[in-house]
């Protein structure tokens, strides 16, 4: 056997019951093409990237051959969709071909989405416009270049065969990579069924696989709970101190490793607004910016009632969950303060403050306020104070064309006045600031422009070009102005779709 069909998989989730997964095989296309392979993710885990990109690497990631060693299977989950429950979800247009172990010692899944209808497509067709998949790829390694936890993107692939959305459009296959996809909806799943047996399973597989640490806790069961959590605040302050919008944050689109997942109708901020909602389907804004770590909150409380029976079970109760119940609540009670401690750290660091008093908490949140009043940009605001405070690196300093309106000079002298007083202009050249604060980030309007080519002409330069750019989003040069500079009025795009 030639390396062509080796990716050293080495399946764990496979090992659970069938209840948990259906074994599936991807759906073959017709005429596959790569779009690009990401070299670097490639060798993380340990795969040839010039092997991936040739013929026999394109048939395996369109899905038309299945390389030794893979076990496709679709798993099932549930989920609260914009607050309703689903007890029947699971992956509609996604095969998971296996898991492998990277170079650093950690297990990868490696998954095919839009591979082809599934048990559990819902009447759908299992499969992807080119638009979502170069969505996905640009702002999961944009998330990932930001050290922002996050899926990843092996490669992309045209399919050579329409998808019928609104309109036809070609189609495409990302391969996605990821710690695990086990969902907080996973979970939910087994809980409905009130199959308990399961829901450990589920549990015990999940520690093993990320958070072995609390094997031997008093109660692991509360231990993974509260390590799940804070992870999740962690996730939640970096989303909000980038202005990321997720777009559709359902209990089926969190995952237990802490990573983010599904691009779907996700953006960044231009303009700086607490109700800013991109997605088309969030008529109601229910995942709007503001609302984010609320909905984090909320979503953990199933995760927390998904294992309240584990959590008694430990506490020999007897099946009396009152108690099990209770401690279950305490550890969401403390998600608020988690997330606030993790965003105050970021927002600081942002503002190159030390935070270590409330007049920096009111700094920051009155810095804010003005940005929201004033709808300044949020990537460029904080991209110019890091220029403001450099007096020892101007070769670093962001040249968009970008000033702050007058509201915001009574703001800047109290700032100033703050770091006079640290006297870091002595001690530092505030290249913490730098790398808080990103000059790039995959704009809306770039996004669509790329797709765009790619739909209408088959051009995949723009697409390439900025997945290029967006690699190294806190270094600036004059030649990427185009890509730092935020939309014309005639490029603003207020709306995002999935591409179900």
């Amino acid at each position: 056997m030639n390396q062509a069909l080796t990716l050293n998989f080495d399946n764990s989730y496979i090992e659970l019951p069938e209840l948990f997964y259906t074994r599936q095989l991807p759906t073959p296309v017709s005429a596959p093409r790569i779009i690009r392979v990401n070299r670097k993710l490639a060798t993380l885990l340990g795969i040839d990237a010039d092997w991936l990109a040739s013929k026999e690497g394109v048939e395996v990631l369109a899905g038309n051959r299945i390389p030794e060693g893979a076990q496709p299977i679709a798993t099932v989950y549930g989920g609260h969709q914009f607050g309703q429950w689903n007890p029947g979800l699971g992956d509609g247009r996604a095969i998971l071909l296996g898991e492998t172990l990277g170079v650093d010692g950690k297990r990868y899944d490696i998954q095919l989405k839009g591979a082809g209808t599934t048990p559990y497509s819902r009447n759908g067709d299992g499969r992807s416009p080119i638009g979502p998949v170069l969505r996905e790829y640009l702002v999961s390694e944009a998330m990932s270049a930001m050290g922002i936890s996050t899926t990843r993107s092996l490669a992309a692939v045209t399919t050579g065969e329409t998808v019928f959305r609104d309109r036809p459009l070609p189609g495409g296959i990302l391969t996605r990579v990821a710690e695990s996809h086990i969902r907080i909806g996973t979970f939910q799943y087994f809980l409905a069924r009130r199959d308990t047996q399961a829901l450990r399973q589920l549990a015990d597989h999940v520690i093993s696989r990320h958070y072995q640490a609390v094997a031997d806790s008093r109660n692991r069961y509360l231990a993974l709970l509260d390590r799940v959590i804070e992870r999740q605040a962690e996730l939640l302050s970096q989303w909000q101190l980038v202005g990321f919008i997720h777009g559709v944050m359902n209990t089926d689109n969190m995952l237990v490793s802490g990573e983010t997942i599904d691009y779907g109708p996700c953006a960044f901020m231009d303009g700086h607004m607490d109700k800013t909602c991109y997605s088309s389907i969030d008529v109601q804004g229910r995942y709007d910016y503001r609302n984010q770590p609320y909905i984090a909150n909320w979503n953990l409380t199933w995760l927390a009632q998904s294992l309240v029976p584990l959590i008694a079970g430990e506490e020999n109760m007897d099946g009396e969950e009152a108690r099990a119940t209770e401690l279950a609540q305490q550890s969401i009670d403390r998600f608020p303060e988690r997330y606030a401690e993790a965003y105050a750290k970021g927002i600081n660091k942002k503002l190159g403050l030390p935070g270590l008093s409330e007049a920096d908490d009111t700094l920051a949140a009155d810095l804010l306020e003005i940005m929201a009043r004033e709808k300044t940009d949020f990537t460029l605001t904080f991209r110019h104070l890091s220029d403001l405070a450099n007096q020892r690196n101007p070769q670093k300093r962001t040249a968009v064309p970008f000033e702050l309106p007058p509201a915001f000079a009574p703001w800047l002298q109290q700032w100033r006045q703050r770091l006079q007083e640290e006297n870091h202009a002595a001690r530092v050249d505030y290249s913490d600031m730098y790398l808080a604060n990103p000059a790039i980030i995959p704009r809306n309007h770039l996004i669509e422009q790329v797709i765009d080519s790619a739909v209408r002409e088959s051009d995949f330069h723009p697409f390439n070009r900025l997945v290029e750019v967006l690699e190294n989003p806190y270094d600036y040069d004059a030649s990427d102005n185009k890509y730092a500079k935020p939309p014309a009025v005639d490029e603003i795009v207020a709306a995002t779709f999935c591409g179900t």
